[in-house]
């Protein structure tokens, strides 16, 4: 298919040869014999180097080498480690077994950003990280991903807090030669040594070379885009410099990068690609790439457009309408010069795949929604955020209709679950519990586990997360040239018996990490009660132009440094993943109280969750379809009200549970919290099977994948004959759409009747509706009405079959509904295209009602 050619570390002996393999496979990242492995050839340095396998062994002393490489115990947990790696390339998929007929076709998934490990900092936070664990279990999985991103030299920042609580982004240009990455290259023939891999991309009114450089995540590929080549100007150079950093222009540069960057790598690479994902509307350019490729084949751009629509799914991450990325139109142009100058025909259909009319920008999203055939959101909620978001595209319909779903996040089991405690678990559940972890029935083993066996385990996570804060902490005080005697206060702070409440994400203002500040004296109360203690743990980032977010840090650290507070609240700084890990893994409670909606999903509390950490938090994203009332705790406030009011219950709501719930239950039985543990198992049983990436990915597979690749392969096939039928279709019906017009609606003046299977009386409403060029069986004409159900309205819809045909353009129609619904005040009725070649009801924004 396409070659992969595996970059040489320096000599190895022979009995640890293979050890270049996996440092160059990010398997290791989730393998934690493998991890065990490499830590073990020299622990100090491990740490040191961010728990990156290429730096250990490209600057190990070769005579340390010689010598594990000698040590009988160190080479039979190599040889271990390296079955585990063969039988995990070796094993049977789910993919293969489930999809046997797609396995030949790839599904690109461009993302801004990857997060797979720390020891390859390209991300910044959620959205990276849940596109690592995409890849992660795509690979367990065998389904056939090849990711596309950018690679960043200067990743995004390294964040330091100066004495004043102020964050200092400190920049930091990697190394790429002593990365978990290598070039990518082009076939060659064999006669020709291979070359590193480089696509160029028209830029404005130039062209920038981008290196395509490889990442191997199990059994998934990611490619990552390069612009730091001596033959971009300086300029240019710098476009793949920051995740995230710069000015607009920048911004819009980046993503014409990644999106036609990225397919013509695929091109160049030769990966047979049946699907795109467009994993947030960055990569959205994409589609524009691809309709150049299929205009250049001779098609029409409707034609095109629907090609590429069938085959590209959309997930929007982004419930605030600002959030999405948009640009000037005159930018827009610029940038994209060469394509407007090449098919200037197509300038004005190609600009109205993005426009925002009413702002006169050019919006990524709308692109990708208008170029995709499937699109969906992080949650469920978030789902119907994103339809009330984008009705507007989609006609007179309720946003109940508007064709956009949810896929849940996930989190990857094996990344983020401890050691020790999968270790526990497996001594309680199935021997296949890890590769069928969406199985829920066999989750109930938790429940087997000795409550001192799991809250011992825990209070063992929450010592080495207490270890690493301190340490944390002593290194901030001693790069801010802090007394020696402050210093070494550190090691007295937090304490192991006390309840640990980490809060850890993003700091973005929506996020409110503050909201627990809103009561001082209330919040001393708890954290310096001599029986009952509580303490907290803060960590995360806030982007460099983000001034309000850096003042949130400022505001933590301002508290963490009160004399009431010290050693009780604590900033960590510098989060990243395996900060991450250590809190996931180690706090007691994991607290969550953003503005709702708007936080999309979040999974840093499904990470949390599979540790036993139990989740308090605000319903909006996917905890408003984990909680179930057991296994966690949700803060509670009148989502109707005004933002100064849900503010107020919601603080109201985190100090009263804590008061009267939360703390009582962890301190109510002295050294063995029965309780407590028991809604630690209550978590993880129900949450667990539940929130994790596997789940996710057959998802995304079952419903979105596999459904494009058949779609896609039926377009294209017979030299495009479904493709061109449907875009004829399409158009035909868009320029009579204003001629189909419904000319009475008869709500039944007649008796009403008692249904057969029902009490309620019936009654028939006829419609007839004039059709002028249009066919009647190419539309539905529909009763819309709405009941009540559990304090609830919900939309019912009831199709109406034809009567009677009065002449070539007119057709009666009849329905059966509740006697008591009269036309105008209680129910409408609406006509609009149907298509069995349609992926979604409303496919074309066309309604008539009446």
């Amino acid at each position: 298919m396409y070659k992969v050619y595996n970059p040489k570390l320096r000599e190895l002996p022979p009995s640890i040869g293979r050890l270049g393999e996996l440092a160059y496979n990010l398997w290791f990242s989730w393998s934690d014999q493998a991890k065990s492995l490499f830590a073990r050839i020299d622990p100090l340095l491990w740490d040191q180097y961010v728990h990156n396998p290429v730096r250990l062994l490209a600057e190990i002393d070769a005579s340390k080498l010689q010598q594990i490489a000698a040590d009988e115990s160190f080479v039979q947990q190599y040889d271990a480690v390296i079955r585990q790696w063969d039988e995990y390339l070796q094993a049977p998929s789910w993919f293969e077994e489930t999809y046997p007929q797609h396995k030949q076709q790839a599904i690109a998934y461009f993302s801004a950003e990857f997060g797979f490990h720390e020891s390859l900092p390209i991300y910044s936070g959620g959205l990276g990280v849940l596109a690592g664990d995409h890849c992660k279990s795509a690979s367990d999985l065998g389904v056939p991903l090849v990711g596309i991103g950018l690679l960043y030299k200067k990743g995004y920042f390294n964040q330091k807090i100066d004495t004043d609580g102020n964050q200092l982004a400190e920049t930091v240009t990697y190394d790429f030669a002593k990365l978990p990455i290598a070039p990518a290259y082009a076939d060659a023939a064999p006669s020709e040594l291979p070359q590193e891999l480089v696509v160029t991309v028209a830029l404005a009114d130039r062209t920038v070379r981008l290196k395509v450089w490889h990442v191997q995540v199990g059994r998934v590929s990611v490619y990552l885009l390069d612009a730091d080549l001596e033959e971009n100007s300086p300029w240019d150079r710098e476009l793949t410099a920051q995740l995230y950093g710069g000015n607009q222009d920048i911004r819009i540069a980046q993503e014409v990068l990644l999106g036609i960057g990225g397919v013509k790598a695929l091109r160049a690479l030769g990966v047979p690609t049946g699907v795109f994902h467009i994993n947030e509307g960055h990569a959205a350019f994409l589609s524009f790439e691809r309709l150049r490729e299929q205009l250049d084949k001779g098609l029409s751009f409707h034609a095109a457009l629907e090609v590429i629509r069938a085959s590209t799914v959309f997930t929007t991450h982004t419930p605030v309408p600002a959030g999405h990325d948009a640009f000037p139109l005159p930018m827009f142009e610029y940038y994209l010069h060469d394509l407007f100058t090449a098919y200037g025909q197509y300038r004005d259909v190609l600009t109205q795949l993005g426009l925002d009319a009413g702002k006169n920008l050019f919006n990524m999203t709308y692109l990708a929604l208008n170029t995709s055939a499937i699109r969906g959101g992080v949650s469920k909620l978030h789902g119907q955020v994103s339809r009330e978001m984008f009705r507007g595209f989609h006609g007179n319909i309720g946003a109940e209709e508007v064709p956009i779903g949810h896929i849940t996040n996930g989190v990857h089991l094996s990344t983020w679950l401890a050691p020790e405690l999968k270790e526990l678990y497996s001594r309680f559940l199935p021997g296949t519990w890890t590769t069928s972890q969406t199985n829920k029935d066999q989750w109930g083993g938790i429940d087997l586990i000795p409550a001192e066996s799991l809250w011992a385990v825990h209070k063992q996570l929450k010592e080495k997360l207490i270890g690493y804060a301190r340490a944390n902490l002593r290194e901030q005080r001693r790069r801010n040239s802090m007394p020696a005697e402050v210093i070494e206060e550190v090691r007295q702070y937090l304490s192991k018996d006390a309840l640990t409440i980490g809060f850890a994400r993003r700091f973005a203002t929506y996020k409110r990490a503050n909201l627990v500040f809103s009561d001082l004296n209330r919040l001393d109360r708890l954290v310096n009660d001599p029986d009952r203690p509580v303490q907290f743990m803060f960590a995360g980032k806030a982007h460099p132009a983000d001034r309000p977010g850096q003042e949130l840090i400022r505001e933590v650290y301002r508290v963490s440094q009160m004399e009431r507070f010290s050693g009780k609240i604590v900033l960590l700084e510098n989060y990243d993943m395996n900060l991450a890990r250590y809190l996931v893994q180690g706090v007691d409670v994991w607290l969550n109280n953003p503005r709702r909606p708007h936080e999309a999903s979040g999974t840093s509390g499904q990470k949390a969750a599979l540790n036993g950490v139990i989740n308090f938090s605000v319903l909006d994203g996917w905890w408003e379809e984990g909680y179930d009332g057991s296994n966690g705790w949700s803060i509670e406030m009148n989502n109707e009200a005004d933002w100064a009011t849900q503010e107020r219950e919601n603080t109201e709501s985190i100090y009263r549970l804590l008061e009267n719930e939360i703390i009582p239950l962890y301190y109510n039985q002295g050294a063995l919290p029965t309780q407590w543990v028991n809604r630690m198992k209550r978590s993880i049983r129900t949450l667990a099977p539940v929130y994790n990436t596997d789940r996710m990915v057959m998802d995304y597979t079952n419903e979105t994948y596999a459904p494009s690749l058949a779609r896609t392969r039926h377009f294209i096939a017979n030299d495009y004959e479904e493709a061109i039928k449907v875009a004829d279709y399409k158009q035909f019906i868009l320029q009579h759409w204003h001629q189909v017009r419904i000319i009475e609606v008869n709500d039944g003046s007649g008796k009403a009747r008692v249904a057969s299977q029902a009490a309620d009386p019936l009654k028939e409403v006829s419609v007839t509706v004039k059709f002028g060029p249009v066919w009647y069986k190419d539309t539905a004409v529909e009763i819309v009405y709405y009941e009540e159900h559990s304090g609830r309205w919900q939309q019912r819809v009831i199709e109406m079959e034809p009567s009677r045909q009065l002449d070539d353009s007119t057709v009666i129609y009849r329905a059966s509904i509740p006697a008591h619904l009269k036309h105008g005040p209680h129910f409408s009725v609406r006509v609009h295209p149907i298509s069995p070649n349609f992926a979604r009801r409303f496919e074309l924004p066309l309604v008539t009602t009446f």
